[in-house]
């Protein structure tokens, strides 16, 4: 935070996932409202177009913007955000809500992996860079954390509708603060090579090269366990526990709190221990983490005992995603250069985002049709699976750093 530079950053990306925490509790009443007990189904398409969002529109706007300075990506982007925030309260049809989801989600893609592939350039040194990406997951966890209090805290005394006004201000602050930054110039792409090949650039960077192809794996186990996370905590909580709300946010408060107590002590772990052994032991805890569950939801060994095992698991899975989120940025500085590394960043934040489209469908309809025990049975054995796939792709031997160009 001594950085002038990384300091204006990071407090733009805090405030913006203010704005996003605040949007999506909003977002969810508005669906109420317009649908009534049809919101989860509203609310279940907007996850979707989403995803489709980051996986397809990302690479496609890195590649047509490429040429533009990152300031005037980010700043465009926050607008766009903003300007969609200010018009969600205002919608009367379900159908509205997809179109500006998509439109915010769109923007929210172009603006991620163009704020981290900026941060590289900022931070060179390599201690300064690890303890920065551990802020940035800490301020991820937080959000999960202070924006439900934030909102419940305003609706106390003031409509839902506020929310979108609170939102719209996280995104104009965050595009403020980013126009205030003197940011790094980074060097001109080429663009002797076809549209489609810059598109596809960052992913043929990612599968050339067998650290990069061990995270694409990676990705898969992360999202195993927290599709099971994010998908089922309210159904266990509620129908297998028989708690509350408050149990609900507090169960979620144990898998950030596991986050967040990685996140901290990273830093000095990671000068001692080399990138694969952190991100293999995170790895090989969260199916560890997700057969525990099954084996609960097999036994129903009662709410007492259930509730001690589901906060210890939750607290182990969010450390496990941790290990694995957190030091995943240092592999993509390592494998790329200052031409490819936009390209990288952006090909991760599509891909890993992709494997949500398997996950969620297993963590969510398999969960309803087959049973909750089965579907986290399902999310572990797949989580094994990748795992023992990364450990193959990443031998011993290869470092983590970079031993050649990273070329398109």
């Amino acid at each position: 935070m001594a950085h002038p530079v990384f300091r204006l950053l990071f407090t733009a990306q805090a405030v913006a996932l203010v704005g996003t925490g605040l949007l999506t509790l909003a977002l969810g009443l508005l669906a109420y409202d317009l649908a009534g007990s049809d919101a989860g189904a509203v609310l279940g398409t907007a996850l979707a177009i989403k995803m489709l969002a980051y996986v397809a529109v990302a690479p496609v706007i890195a590649a047509l913007t490429d040429r533009l300075p990152r300031k005037t990506v980010l700043i465009t982007a926050d607008v766009v955000r903003a300007v969609v925030a200010l018009a969600l309260p205002f919608v009367a049809q379900v159908w509205q809500i997809y179109v500006l989801i998509f439109v915010l989600q769109a923007a929210s893609a172009t603006f991620t992996p163009a704020f981290q592939s900026t941060i590289p350039s900022v931070l060179e040194d390599e201690d300064d860079y690890t303890a920065a990406l551990s802020l940035s997951r800490l301020a991820h966890d937080l959000e999960a954390v202070l924006s439900p209090m934030l909102a419940a805290a305003v609706l106390l005394v003031i409509d839902y509708n506020i929310l979108f006004v609170g939102t719209v201000l996280g995104f104009a602050a965050s595009g403020l603060l980013v126009w205030t930054t003197s940011l790094p110039t980074l060097p001109l792409p080429d663009r002797g090579q076809p549209l489609r090949a810059r598109i596809t650039a960052g992913a043929r960077v990612m599968t050339a090269r067998p650290v990069l192809r061990a995270l694409l794996v990676m990705n898969l186990v992360v999202a195993a366990a927290t599709a099971l996370v994010l998908v089922n905590t309210v159904v266990y909580v509620r129908d297998l526990l028989g708690g509350s709300n408050t149990g609900v946010a507090v169960t979620l408060g144990c898998y950030g709190a596991g986050s967040m107590a990685v996140a901290l002590i990273l830093p000095q772990v990671s000068s001692e221990v080399p990138d694969r052994t952190v991100m293999l032991a995170g790895c090989t805890v969260l199916p560890i983490g997700l057969t525990a569950v099954a084996v609960v939801m097999f036994v129903d060994p009662g709410p007492a005992l259930g509730w001690a095992v589901l906060a210890t698991m939750w607290v182990m899975l969010g450390a496990g995603t941790s290990l694995v989120n957190t030091p995943s940025a240092r592999l993509l500085r390592y494998q790329s250069t200052t031409s490819t590394r936009s390209a990288v960043f952006t090909a991760q934040f599509s891909l890993s985002h992709a494997c949500f489209l398997l996950t969620y469908p297993i963590a969510g309809w398999m969960g309803a049709r087959a049973g909750q025990p089965v579907a986290a049975a399902t999310l572990a054995l797949l989580a094994t699976l990748a795992v023992v796939v990364a450990t193959r792709l990443w031998p011993r031997s290869v470092s983590a750093k970079a031993t050649e160009p990273a070329t398109t």
